[in-house]
């Protein structure tokens, strides 16, 4: 067979479905001219968006077209590198230091925190109220008054979480006698309290709550495991009180609460609930939040099967990243925002 002569310059300018040189008309793209002819069919979606970013297909080696050609198997289209180039600029990024990041305020007077330590409180009540952690008059949340150390803010005896307001708090003393405000406290759950603050002069805040899931746990006398990343902010930083001898009103049974809660973050109260520290209203309150959680999903995942637990190592190495009370801290802030913006009068 005799090869095909190449076809002639003049022949490949002037053939069907081609524009002659220099002809004017509508290129696929709208614009240009001696760009479409009778016949042409419009350009694939990869060439227009690549019009659309200003980049121009490579010349097709393969047939006439100009506006580029399918190649390889996947029908991908081959675009000239260096007009790509081009258009690789990004823009500067921001500066760290110019880039909002909360962080525990400091504070530059005794009124402005005991402000600060009550809306705060307010706010934890309201979420706790929204997330059903209450039962009756049961569930106490309180926090140390900045001046007096040996005085406590608290939830009022008897009102409920969902309405409370930072006006309806109470300040009780060391022994649960009220010395501001207008309610009653309950003496039951504020001894528990008033011993683990004994114990424990670092911490600020102390919830101790009724929630579903937590219940269940401690119904079954277990501790949570460190089954997911979030349960190991607990890993050996959390204990199981394992007795129950009713509602605690002996001040010797209050000391041994807070002696098993010892150096930790949380106890786990056998057959009663959950008791969380921290060093502050929002570390306290996220611990109880995020516990009761991982509490849900142990008793999920074991109703489901065989549960892998993470070993100690990455355990320990993952409670050292989240467990501290400052990423506590972090962690709650996008709480607190959403209940003070859905509901602000809880500051009033």
């Amino acid at each position: 067979m005799r090869p095909r002569p190449p076809a002639s310059p003049d022949r490949k300018r002037s053939g069907p479905g081609r524009a002659r040189a220099g002809a004017s008309g509508p290129s696929p793209t709208g614009s240009g001219p001696g760009r479409e002819a009778a016949g042409r069919s419009p350009p694939s979606p990869q060439v227009a968006r690549a019009r659309n970013r200003n980049v121009r297909p490579a010349p097709c080696d393969q047939c006439t077209h100009d506006y580029g050609h399918p190649q390889g198997p996947g029908g991908s289209f081959r675009f000239e590198s260096s007009d790509v180039k081009e258009q690789a600029a990004v823009p500067e990024p921001i500066p760290l230091d110019q880039l909002h990041f909360a962080m525990p305020p400091q504070h530059d007077s005794v009124e402005g925190e005991r402000r600060y330590r009550q809306e705060r409180l307010a706010g934890a009540l309201r979420l706790f109220g929204r997330y059903g952690f209450e039962e009756g008059v049961a569930g106490l949340i309180t926090v140390r008054d900045p001046e007096y150390p040996d005085c406590f803010w608290a939830n009022p005896f008897g009102l409920p979480f969902r309405h409370l307001t930072v006006s309806d708090l109470i300040m009780v003393n060391e022994a649960g006698q009220v010395v501001e405000g207008r309610y009653h406290v309950n003496q039951a759950a504020f001894i528990i309290h008033s011993h683990v603050y004994r114990a424990r002069p670092a911490v600020a805040a102390v919830a101790h709550t009724r929630s579903p899931h937590g219940r269940v746990l401690a119904a079954l006398g277990e501790p949570l495991e460190p089954l997911t990343q979030d349960a190991c902010a607990f890993f050996e930083d959390h204990a199981l009180f394992d007795r129950y001898t009713g509602a605690v009103v002996d001040p010797a049974e209050a000391r041994a609460v807070a002696a098993a809660l010892g150096p930790y973050k949380a106890l786990i109260l056998r057959n009663h609930g959950l008791l969380t520290v921290g060093d502050s209203v929002d570390a306290a309150a996220w611990w109880f939040i995020t516990m009761e959680q991982a509490c849900h999903v142990q008793l999920a995942a074991k109703a489901a099967g065989r549960p892998v637990p993470i070993d100690r190592r990455s355990a320990v190495e993952t409670r050292d990243q989240i467990g501290s009370d400052l990423a506590a801290w972090i962690n709650y802030q996008a709480l607190y925002e959403d209940i003070t913006r859905s509901e602000p009068e809880l500051l009033t």
